[in-house]
């Protein structure tokens, strides 16, 4: 039969406990940081778009560039993290938790995106150079170091909440970076009229950010496969779940992540003897237990058999 989480016993235990095993912190998210994030981003990108265009530097328009698609990120992690909090309904019984997976992997891939394309405009530009206003890429370049440090420092706390801000904190963090570069390019530009640093630190921005989002959209691709989590070990699970007394075997196991936080487990439990349903009970509820304490796993369902399946194997079950 089958035995799903929603029951008197694991509900006691569901308030104190927490998934040790996520790499994110649970925790809610402060929306009014990413409203003012995405603004202070709008205002930049406009300003850094003017001054790029009018001082001839590459980085600059980069920079904007990559600001625009910052507001664009907390745009979307904003909406995302008010639709994942939406309760389940009979067309999506798993509620809207995957759209903060989503967000993040999109707001990665455009990030990596762009900066493969301003590659290209930096390749034209370290052979055919051109005239750049240095005082002024300085003094943008100086504002969007302000902005985008004063922003990152307001989603700083909540990057290890979600994964989704943690993209859009990333993206503020290497724009403060690349506001670094960009400043000092200005410098050498106005002393030494050295032009071609403009492309090339261009090309060094993309590089890191590049680096920096590869890990992220591993991460989402791993939940959105379905993929076992990260510090999840079945052979470990199999190995404490098979050791306690009157369980046979474990078999036709799934382990997987519906969001950031929430690991869901389902498997057949083979008992050594054919018992009544209410003392199958109880070792369904050690099983629980045990899953949760040890292993931090909380959504857990449960099928208890006696010789149920001829073939078995962990990731299997043949009838």
């Amino acid at each position: 039969m089958e035995n799903h989480e929603h029951n008197n016993d694991r509900r006691l235990h569901h308030h104190d406990h927490h998934h040790h095993h996520s790499h994110l912190e649970t925790g809610t998210v402060n929306g009014l940081n990413l409203v003012l994030t995405m603004l202070l981003n709008l205002l930049i990108t406009v300003a850094e778009i003017a001054g790029g265009l009018l001082a001839g530097s590459l980085s600059l328009v980069s920079d904007a560039l990559h600001n625009l698609s910052d507001a664009a990120a907390v745009a979307i992690s904003l909406a995302a993290l008010r639709f994942s909090r939406r309760e389940a309904t009979l067309e999506k019984t798993f509620g809207f938790q995957r759209l903060e997976i989503l967000a993040a992997l999109f707001n990665s891939a455009v990030l990596i995106a762009i900066s493969l394309l301003l590659f290209k405009e930096s390749a034209t530009r370290l052979l055919h150079p051109q005239a750049i206003n240095s005082s002024m890429m300085m003094v943008v370049g100086a504002l969007g170091l302000l902005a985008n440090t004063l922003a990152a420092l307001l989603l700083r706390r909540d990057a290890g909440k979600s994964l989704n801000v943690r993209s859009s904190y990333l993206h503020l963090f290497s724009d403060a970076l690349s506001s670094v570069a960009v400043v000092a390019g200005g410098i050498a530009i106005y002393f030494w009229q050295i032009t071609w640093i403009d492309p090339l630190l261009t090309i060094l921005i993309g590089l890191y950010v590049i680096n920096e989002s590869y890990e992220i959209v591993a991460d989402t691709v791993q939940i959105l496969m379905e993929g076992t989590p990260k510090g999840i070990k079945l052979e470990e699970i199999y190995t404490s779940i098979k050791s306690l007394p009157g369980i046979r075997d474990l078999h036709h196991v799934h382990v997987w992540q519906l969001g950031e936080r929430q690991i869901n487990f389902e498997g057949h439990i083979d008992l050594e003897q054919d018992i009544s349903i209410s003392e199958s009970e109880k070792l369904r509820r050690q099983v629980e237990a045990l899953l949760r304490d040890k292993f931090g796993i909380e959504h857990i369902m449960l099928q208890m058999e006696y010789e149920g399946c001829t073939g078995r194997g962990l990731l299997s079950c043949i009838i």
